[in-house]
């Protein structure tokens, strides 16, 4: 999609300087996969109800004593 924003430049500098992104296009990319992925609990959320602890796990066993 093309569209024309104003973007803060020094944001825009910080994102090429700690992603390597070359262009201006490439950090807006960047930032925004990376927004996305930060807030996409999806995978977490399809763990609800599987189980996630063993039969007979017993917590005070596992702990130092």
């Amino acid at each position: 999609m093309r569209t024309n924003i104003v973007l803060n430049e020094r944001l825009v500098a910080q994102v090429k300087h700690l992603s390597g992104a070359k262009t201006t296009r490439e950090a807006v990319q960047l930032a925004l996969e990376h927004f996305v992925r930060s807030r996409d609990y999806s995978g977490v959320l399809a763990l609800y109800g599987t189980g996630g602890v063993s039969e007979g796990y017993d917590p005070k066993s596992a702990s130092p004593s």
